[in-house]
């Protein structure tokens, strides 16, 4: 199993054993967050020490048991998606200790929602990394609080108690962070417009150099954080960073072409066409620069945009001299980059704006509105999709269930002390891919004796007053969220030695809580690395699959929407909702992964950065094929024009001939079929003046752009060398 170099020789994959050796000491300095673990720190530390002072150290337990699970949701989103998701994670917090602590004493009905749990955290993964998170959390929370069973009222108290401690991290998440996320990215992404702006007003320097390099290095590096990024706002960027480097190439090939002309042609019309192109071209790229600096809508004119189209037409009208093939040639040549850039223009236009704080708002109001099936962050309908064998989060689901289950069986069945340590354990390790699997397994062992040893060496130096032990603990939560998301083993030893303490303020003697933790941490990690031992998968071997297996989903349900509008008078809700259903399976699959891949080390940061582009070009590509179909049902029926079909075929085509590729196919890009001529034939043919036919014209623009960008990043991964095949 091998890939290529970007020279096309081969390169060989690591070994296994070096691939899990970089698992174990890996450090991702990207993930170091020390003014979110200062403000982590801070919602679990105020409970504890407020809870001392007034003598009532449970309540400040329960509370800051909220503020801990709660932490792990804090991240660097906006202020209204933080907190959106801070509250439902204390929500689901305060839920499972309410229910574990209710139903504690059952031990039989204790383990099967054990199970139910378990199932419900490993599905999360179909959404994202955070949602999978999230579940896992709620499930340990209910884990520890099921061995601890009260009566309904207490049960209550104390699951309110933990709710308001996840209320009042969240509050410190809200206040304490800059107002705007992606600030950073936006203004490296500004810079990188404004130089393409400067670029296309005196595009005579590109004989020097391609237009700005150094702004599009300086920008891919700004952005690299965004790859695991798959929130609206994240994929906003990187696909606006996309679209800047098809604008660099698209500069830089028609100011050639200028040239051309002119050694050609000397004050030639064509000349004069491209040149008022290019002042045009800057304007709107001025723009949307100033746009992405101050997180505002682009200012840019009517007049403008409506110039860039109709220049990329002209272009086409201008006659080349009888006798010079060559003109001729030129002009068959501009006129292509004149309407990929033009496209381009359009499309960030649209990125622009929704990627500012108010058309986020905007975008969200506009999903609510649609039906539930049809949102783009349909997450019951992402969940549904995942229900059945084929998808790679089912799997987990089922997989992390059963061992659960088992665990917590065996725990309570030993009559091991503190038996929530063996199933916790279990959750915490067993990871939908491999490598991840088995390095935390080890990991988590390393890190747990480690932190055992850690606070019994600090128990015997420190003394035991409860405020030394609160202070203590705020040291640990501070190192927790400060570097263990960068290094699982410093993650591990850190809430370990937490963990100790925390238990420990209630009265219960440290060299207890140590050996029944490392028992269960044993017994659990076992489990967990047997269980996956079974299946092991690596993930390299499986990304050009799942890519090409998302394109042929988005190939049916395109196929559908296709004959919905050239066959009107029939109904094909139930076939456009199975095929739907279908393509959001390959796309989730897809994004887990990727994520899966991301995890594995030996994967060049450059590929899981081209493959996270691709990701966001499909998804608006998906976008537009969704707002068609929605425009089933808000627009009056219509007969299709004539060049819709071939328009569709074509789209059908590249997706079937980009499989094909990943697949091993040799097809070559320029074979893919002119979806921006055939879109250029749509448009300019006879439209009545129906919703309908507008409608067309803007979604198919937006699946012209998407696609072709699409087609562009594909190859680019591809010729990079990142494509992988399994081992025969």
């Amino acid at each position: 199993m091998s890939s290529l170099k970007a020279d096309g020789r081969p390169d060989p994959q690591p070994t296994v054993w070096a691939t899990f050796w970089l698992a174990l000491t890996r450090f991702q300095r990207d993930k170091v967050t020390p003014w979110l673990a200062l403000r982590n720190m801070l919602g679990v530390a105020i409970p504890l020490l407020a809870g001392v002072a007034l003598g009532a150290v449970p309540a400040g337990l329960a509370l800051a048991t909220g503020a801990l699970n709660v932490s792990y949701s804090d991240s660097h989103d906006p202020y209204r998606q933080r907190a959106r998701k801070m509250l439902a994670a204390s929500a689901l917090v305060g839920l499972a200790v309410f229910y574990g602590a209710l139903i504690g004493a059952h031990h039989t009905l204790s383990v099967l929602a054990a199970g139910t749990f378990a199932f419900g955290a490993g599905l999360l993964v179909a959404l994202s990394a955070g949602a999978a998170d999230l579940g896992v959390i709620t499930l340990v929370t209910f884990l520890v609080y099921s061995t601890v069973p009260q009566p309904p009222d207490r049960a209550m108290y104390a699951g309110l108690l933990a709710f308001a401690g996840g209320a009042f991290q969240t509050f410190l998440a809200v206040i304490l962070w800059p107002l705007r996320r992606y600030a950073p990215e936006r203004r490296a992404l500004a810079e990188l417009y404004l130089e393409l702006s400067r670029a296309a007003a005196s595009p005579v320097q590109v004989r020097l150099a391609p237009p700005a390099s150094a702004e599009s290095t300086k920008a891919q590096q700004a952005l690299t954080s965004l790859q695991a990024d798959h929130s609206t706002s994240a994929e906003r960027c990187l696909t606006l960073l996309s679209q800047a480097e098809r604008m660099r190439i698209a500069l830089l090939t028609l100011g050639r072409l200028r040239m051309r002309m002119e050694r050609e042609r000397p004050n030639g019309p064509e000349g004069e066409v491209v040149d008022r192109f290019f002042s045009s071209v800057s304007r709107a790229l001025l723009a949307l620069g100033q746009s992405l600096n101050t997180g505002e809508p682009a200012q840019i004119s009517l007049d403008c945009l409506r110039a860039i189209d109709t220049l990329a037409d002209e272009i086409g009208t201008v006659k080349p001299p009888a006798d010079s093939a060559l003109t001729a040639a030129l002009l068959s040549d501009a006129r292509r980059q004149m309407d990929a850039l033009a496209g381009q223009i359009r499309s960030a236009v649209e990125l622009t704006i929704s990627a500012t704080p108010d058309g986020l708002d905007a975008f969200e109001r506009r999903e609510s509105v649609r039906r539930w099936n049809l949102r783009l962050a349909g997450t019951f309908a992402t969940l549904r999709a995942n229900l059945n064998l084929d998808s790679a989060a089912f799997r987990h689901a089922v997989r992390l269930s059963a061992c659960v289950a088992l665990g917590d069986a065996f725990a309570r069945g030993a009559d091991l002390q503190r038996s929530y340590w063996v199933p916790m354990t279990v959750a915490i390790v067993l990871k939908p891919d491999f490598t991840a699997t088995f390095s935390r397994g080890v990991l988590r062992l390393a890190g747990t004796f480690a932190g055992l040893l850690l606070s019994t060496l600090l128990f015997h130096i420190l003394p035991p007053a409860l405020f030394a032990q609160v202070a203590l603990i705020a040291v640990f939560m501070f190192v927790l969220r400060w570097l263990g998301s960068a290094n699982y083993g410093i993650f591990v030893t850190a809430i370990t030695a937490l963990v100790v303490v925390l238990i420990a303020i209630t009265g219960v003697a440290p060299k207890d809580v140590v050996a029944a933790r490392a028992i269960g941490t044993v017994v659990g990690g076992v489990i967990a690395l047997v269980a996956y031992g079974l299946w092991p998968t690596w993930e390299r071997t499986q990304v050009p699959e799942a890519l090409a297996r998302m394109l042929d989903g988005y190939r049916d349900y395109f196929r559908v929407i296709r004959q919905a509008y050239l066959d009107p008078d029939r109904s094909y809700a139930d076939t456009l909702d199975r095929t739907r259903l279908a393509a959001r399976l390959t796309r989730s699959n897809l994004e887990a992964s990727i994520d899966r891949l991301g995890s594995e080390p030996g994967t060049p940061r450059e590929s899981i950065g081209l493959l996270t582009s691709v990701l966001a070009s499909s998804h608006r590509m998906v976008h537009a094929m969704m707002a068609l179909e929605a425009g089933l049902e808000t627009s009056r029926a219509v007969p299709a024009r004539q060049e819709f079909r071939p328009f569709s075929d074509q789209v059908e085509l590249t997706l079937y001939l980009l499989a094909a590729i990943l697949r091993g196919s040799p097809v070559k890009l320029d074979e893919l079929p002119d979806l921006r001529e055939a879109h250029r034939a749509l448009t300019h043919s006879l439209v009545s003046p129906t919703d309908r036919h507008q409608l067309v014209n803007v979604e198919t623009d937006r699946i012209t752009n998407s696609l072709n960008t699409l087609s562009g990043e594909l190859t680019d991964w591809m010729a990079y060398g990142f494509r992988t095949r399994a081992s025969k």
